[in-house]
Formats: C-alpha cells, structure tokens, sequence
C-alpha cells in the first residue's frame, strides 16, 4: 500500500465507518476494512499524561460513559470508559484506542488519515509535543508510506514538514480556499486539501489541481450531496458511510454507461 496510489474517487471512511459503528473504535475501523474502504480517518489527541488517544472531541461526553474534558484524563482513565453503548447497546465493550492500536490493526490492510486535533498542539514544541509522538509511532510502526497526516491547525503540519520531508499532509479547512491556504499549502508542501463540503466550488478544485493538490472533501452530520460534489472533479471524499456511497457511484457509473 502506498498513499500515492489509491482509486479516483477515494471513499474515506470517517472515523471508520461510524454511521454503522461508535465512531473511532476498532469496531468502526474494522467495519472499514471489512467494506474494503481505501482508507480510514481518525482524531488524535493528548490525554492528561500526554498519550495519544484516539477521539474528536475535547470532552468525552458525547461518545463514551465518562465526562469531562479528555486533557484532564489519564489513558488509564480514558481506557476505562464504555465508547460504544451510547451508540447502540452491542458495542458496549468497545473503548478508546489508543493510536498505537488503530495502527496495528490498520497495518498492510487500510491507509490511514490521522487528523491531529488543534487543541494538543503547543506553540512551544515541546519534546513530546502530539507531532513528534505520532510521527514518532508512525514510524515505529512502520506505516508512513500508507498514512496522511491532516490538521486545521497548520503549524502542526509545518512541524511535521520539518521532522519529515516525505509526509503526506492535507490542510483542514471550514472556509473556502484563499490565497492564505495557498500561501501554507506551498509553505508546507502539502498533499492535499481537505475542506468542509458546503464551500467547495469547481473553481476551487480547479485552482488545487493545478498546485498539484488531491482534494478530499468532508462530510458535516453525515450529510453530503455527493454527485453535486463529484462532478466537481475532487480526488475524494470523507464521509460517515463509505459502503453506502460507493454503492451509489457504482450505480451511477453502470447508469451513464446505458447511454455510450
């Protein structure tokens, strides 16, 4: 596997395939290897002992049993926490995973997009600053040429630039591409763009492609109008379901293929 190389379109699977499984669980993860997803995406952040657990939010009250924000929890804590009955009450075994985790089981099965979440970065670089110990994991891991690393905050990604210069990094953004995006995406020499699908326009995609950009749009909710958004011409799409969608463009494709 190489990041490289994947199908056009790329059907990311968010947070695993969490309209079917708890979100950022080995369940939803496995679910994505299972469907034969190209790849999978996933949040990591810092627990109160600065260890890279796999999350979205900085509180854990909407997708576990505990509250409270997860800064303020040890891994143990953490390890602790039910991340699956809220989801539906089969899943009540499941539980954060740490990065080292999700790695090992994505490892030679599934790329990977590791979405390193602002609120762990630290302007100050600390020795274990949340970069160095993914990038560091990565590589014990053996797994670099198979993940995608993506952030809103693009200093991480300048940080991870630094320490690598063969990492594939992809800009997060809510708002459409503007000459700032630009001006970092050359800055970093990024891999790819990865905004929220309501601001992307044809235009946009257009601009990208032509820095050499893939662009990975992703979905809000669950939500996205995906034919609206293909026909763009964008290299992907991060979305909640990808067995759902890829469904859909296969029939599609068969559909206009009627009328050659």
């Amino acid at each position: 596997m190489n990041i490289n190389c994947f199908p056009t379109p790329l059907f990311i699977a968010h947070r695993g395939v969490s309209a079917r499984y708890p979100e950022n669980t080995l369940a939803a993860f496995g679910g994505a290897i299972d469907v034969n997803a190209a790849m999978i995406e996933l949040d990591v952040t810092l627990s109160k002992d600065r260890q890279l657990i796999v999350i979205h939010d900085e509180t854990v009250d909407r997708t576990t049993s505990g509250s409270g924000a997860v800064k303020a929890l040890s891994l143990e804590q953490l390890s602790r926490l039910d991340a699956g009955s809220w989801f539906h009450p089969r899943f009540k075994s499941e539980r954060l995973p740490t990065l080292a985790q999700v790695l090992d089981l994505a490892k030679g099965r599934i790329l990977i997009n590791i979405e390193i979440k602002p609120e762990a970065f630290q302007a100050h670089g600390p020795k274990d600053a949340v970069e160095r110990q993914v990038l560091a994991l990565v590589h014990e891991k053996q797994v670099g040429e198979d993940v995608l690393y993506s952030s809103f905050e693009w200093q991480v990604l300048e940080n991870l630039r630094k320490m690598d210069p063969r990492a594939a990094l992809g800009l997060l953004s809510d708002v459409p591409a503007d000459e700032n995006l630009i001006y970092w995406f050359r800055r970093i020499g990024g891999f790819s763009w990865h905004p929220d699908y309501r601001v992307v326009t044809r235009q946009q995609v257009e601009t990208l492609h032509g820095l050499g950009a893939r662009v990975f749009p992703y979905a809000v909710d669950g939500k996205i109008d995906t034919c609206r958004i293909l026909a763009m011409g964008v290299d992907g799409l991060i979305v909640d379901d990808p067995r759902q969608i890829m469904a859909a463009n296969a029939l599609e494709n068969d559909s206009r293929g009627d009328f050659v």
